[in-house]
């Protein structure tokens, strides 16, 4: 009789993935599929008809969260649950979270090829909207069925077209309505989430797969500097109330305050709007993003929390105001999972890592035992149409997670 581990398929595995990689398929070998859209429901369909064909129930809940669950010998016992999340960024890869959620569904196969009855029932989800580039902010699935932040609290979040979460969310549910739905949110014996790496530390290591022992910590804002329009001609630079000016000093002034001689901090500006945007006026208003992140609570806390002031002494001439969108705080996964994925990866080159990305499974550290499962990014590029991690790379990370999940769910 083989293990389930024995019974991952690398074939079936690669297929689902470049079956799903066609939903949204652009240029590159890319995806975009966002979040609640018609392609998003057409990739449920699909993974809907694999877990039924390995013999799993599926179930919903209010948060549009996909749930997969096979019975265990003790079926009350508390399920041992993986997964990630389906949706993509605007110009993405195949293989972020989506991974993570067939990986799971390998799993729930192969359990199935190989006859075993686990002790403890397997669950693999599909949490609802983790990216945050179709609605701010990512993690809403998970963080919902954590208890961290309340779904209706989304509701009137908005997409660039205007859409609200609440109405695309409803959308979602009604075309679902012939799946059970569940209550949302349980204690599950374990989480563990399989995941490309994102990063060059493996691919650079010669290593298959990372340990992951937590992630680092993310506090996100919203800058907006507001001044006064005028004649790029005729108006004094003097006189002026320059956003675009004001910004690039403000910036200036954060480079200096985030400045890490180890390497460890990671600032970014990544989105701005300008107003008017003409090539000869003065711009009036500049917003722009920071993301923060480190994984040190209280370099975190004194750097985020620092922000405000480093601005307002560089501005000269605009108006400032500034909000914090987002923030989740630095965690550690628990000994327990990190030692059985550690001992599930013998016979793989691995080592243990910090996640320097955030994922569903920071929401799941309150609730239950968690970790997750990396494995290789070629070049350490993800977000991005290039982003590739080979068939056998990604075999041997579901052949560690089946490992693992067994090991936690006896």
């Amino acid at each position: 009789m083989r293990s389930v581990a024995e019974c991952v398929s690398e074939a079936r595995q690669w297929d689902r993935l470049m079956q799903l990689a066609k939903l949204g398929a652009i240029a590159g070998d890319g995806v975009n599929r966002p979040c609640l859209s018609a392609l998003d429901r057409e990739a449920r369909r699909l993974v809907i008809g694999w877990a039924e064909a390995a013999g799993a129930a599926v179930s919903i809940d209010a948060a549009a969260n996909l749930w997969f669950r096979v019975k265990g010998a003790d079926d009350s016992a508390a399920p041992v649950l993986t997964g990630s999340h389906m949706d993509s960024q605007p110009e993405g890869g195949r293989f972020d979270g989506i991974y993570g959620v067939v990986a799971g569904l390998e799993v729930l196969s192969a359990l199935h090829d190989a006859g075993v009855v686990p002790k403890r029932a397997v669950e693999v989800v599909a949490w609802t909207n983790e990216e945050g580039s179709r609605f701010a902010p990512g993690c809403m699935g998970s963080m919902a069925w954590a208890g961290h932040t309340p779904i209706a609290a989304f509701a009137e979040v908005l997409d660039a077209d205007g859409v609200r979460f609440g109405d695309a969310l409803a959308e979602q549910l009604a075309a679902e309505a012939d799946l059970p739905r569940r209550v949302l949110g349980h204690v599950p014996h374990a989480y563990l989430e399989a995941h490309i790496e994102q990063g060059p530390v493996l691919e650079n290591e010669g290593l298959d797969i990372g340990v992951v022992t937590g992630i680092q910590g993310s506090r996100w804002f919203t800058v907006t500097l507001t001044g006064e329009t005028a004649h790029a001609g005729t108006a004094p630079l003097a006189g002026r109330k320059d956003a675009v000016q004001d910004m690039v000093r403000a910036i200036n002034a954060l480079n200096a305050l985030m400045h890490d001689p180890e390497d460890v901090l990671r600032f970014t500006v990544a989105r701005v709007t300008v107003a008017p945007n003409s090539s000869n006026s003065v711009a009036n208003h500049v917003r722009f993003s920071i993301d923060l992140r480190h994984p040190d609570r209280d370099v975190l806390l004194s750097k985020g929390d620092a922000i405000e002031a480093t601005i307002r002494a560089a501005v000269r001439d605009c108006g400032v105001h500034l909000h914090e969108w987002f923030h989740a705080m630095p965690v550690a996964f628990d000994a327990l999972v990190v030692d059985t994925v550690e001992a599930a990866a013998a016979g793989y080159r691995s080592r243990r890592m910090a996640s320097g990305a955030f994922h569903d499974a920071q929401f799941a550290v309150p609730i239950a035992p968690s970790g997750m499962i990396f494995v290789p990014s070629h070049k350490g590029i993800s977000h991005n149409p290039a982003e590739y991690t080979s068939p056998s790379q990604l075999a041997a990370g579901t052949r560690v997670l089946a490992r693992s999940l067994m090991a936690l769910a006896s």
